[in-house]
């Protein structure tokens, strides 16, 4: 009900029931929930920016365009300037697949490699160069004539002690030394650049088999480097790193570098068969939009968790008496601190019995209830408004107050 205004008189404007309306409301809400709103909507702009951009250079380790530290870049880029083409591939079956014979091979460190895909990298019929490669995969490429055991810091700079043409050209290296010749090896495995646990460079004749495009009776080189850091841009310049890097990869005009994806399972490329794995055909932005998106549902299922549902009406087993039910709404309130909405209760139940008692419709608004309150017991009209639509108590004892004058009104109308 609105609140009436007299005649003749100006009245004030009165806050009716709890003191809200529908805007106020909606700003308290907003208020309360604008920074998880912010939160949400700065998580949903950089999952946008990632699935839509991607970064002018690469930040993988080893890649030949990541220009940072433990890129390549610098490596990549003098060999192209030499005539080399270089293909960037991250799957071992676009490896397998590129690299032909008359090509070069190089496989960066690559942790996650499965042995079907060691063996795959095996029968390739390109020149191989291995930098930094694990045991299982050293001893796949060089057909177990070559083991790698991790040693410590390198220590140096030593000289290659062996006859290959691109140690020499390299000279004096620091270079981790963990690649050892196996017992009974050929005297195919050269080895470069010793130290007291191993050598840091070995390099391996083997036969190539015919269906990577090998040709019978031909070898090919595999060269094994136990340190891969002398790729990485900022480790390029220091000593001989940078003959060594040349004379490996330059060695033909068709370089294929694999810097494989942790996610890659594949093999040779199986593209009509549906049974091959498929994981590694997403986009390379794919992991990290799924790992925002993973954190997002985090942040809001942890958001809303927090929040009670909706009051879901249930049918009570036994009969509970209405002043059970009423002083339990009263401490609900009372907890609450919510004395706007009980006197709002309170001053809709006195107004619905005075205007029963009177016999006021129900459709009538406050103008008629509060005349005919005011006929009835002499009140002052004005003070009826303050009384049935007048604002929010301020405290307990204004509640307190404001329920005893709404009773002492009752009385008056029904003993009228």
């Amino acid at each position: 009900m609105t609140a009436p205004v007299m005649d003749d008189t100006v009245v004030a404007p009165v806050v009716t029931g709890d003191g809200t309306t529908a805007g106020s409301r909606t700003a308290r809400r907003w208020h309360r929930a604008r920074w998880a709103v912010l939160v949400l909507a700065v998580l949903a702009l950089v999952v946008t920016v990632l699935a839509i951009s991607r970064p002018p250079s690469s930040t993988t380790a080893y890649a030949p365009d990541n220009a940072q530290p433990t890129g390549a870049r610098a490596t990549a880029q003098v060999l192209e300037h030499q005539g080399v083409e270089i293909e960037h591939v991250t799957r071992v079956a676009d490896a397998v697949a590129a690299a032909g014979p008359g090509t070069t091979l190089l496989v960066t460190p690559s942790p996650y490699m499965l042995p079907e895909q060691a063996d795959a990298l095996a029968t390739a019929g390109a020149d191989l160069v291995l930098a930094g490669a694990g045991d299982d995969l050293v001893r796949t490429v060089s057909e177990g004539a070559v083991s790698r055991t991790p040693v410590g810091d390198p220590v140096g700079p030593v000289a290659p002690r062996c006859d290959l043409p691109v140690a020499r050209a390299a000279g004096d290296l620091t270079l981790a030394s963990g690649l050892r010749a196996a017992t009974g090896a050929s005297s195919d495995v050269t080895l470069c650049w010793p130290g007291d646990d191993g050598a840091g460079l070995a390099q391996v004749a083997v036969r190539p088999a015919l269906d990577g495009g090998g040709v019978p009776g031909d070898v090919r080189p595999v060269t094994l480097v136990d340190d891969p850091s002398f790729l990485r841009n900022d480790a390029v310049l220091d000593d001989g790193n940078a003959a060594l890097a040349l004379g490996l990869l330059g060695g033909h005009e068709r370089l294929v570098w694999l810097v494989q994806d942790p996610l890659d399972i594949t093999t040779t490329r199986e593209d009509d068969d549906p049974s091959a794995p498929t994981g590694s055909l997403l986009p390379p932005w794919a992991g990290t939009v799924g790992l925002w998106a993973l954190l997002v549902a985090l942040v809001a299922a942890v958001w809303r968790g927090r929040r009670l549902g909706a009051v879901v009406p249930e049918t009570l087993p036994v009969v509970v008496r209405a002043s059970e039910t009423t002083r339990g709404r009263g401490r609900l309130y009372r907890r609450a601190r919510s004395r706007g909405h009980a006197a709002a209760g309170l001053r809709a139940a006195a107004a619905e019995r005075v205007a029963r008692r009177l016999g006021v419709p129900r459709s009538a608004d406050a103008t008629a209830l509060t005349d005919a309150v005011g006929r009835a017991t002499g009140r002052p009209p004005q003070e009826v408004v303050d009384l049935l639509y007048g604002p929010p108590p301020a405290d307990d004892e204004a509640l307190t107050a404001l329920a005893r004058r709404l009773d002492i009104l009752e009385s008056e109308v029904h003993r009228s």
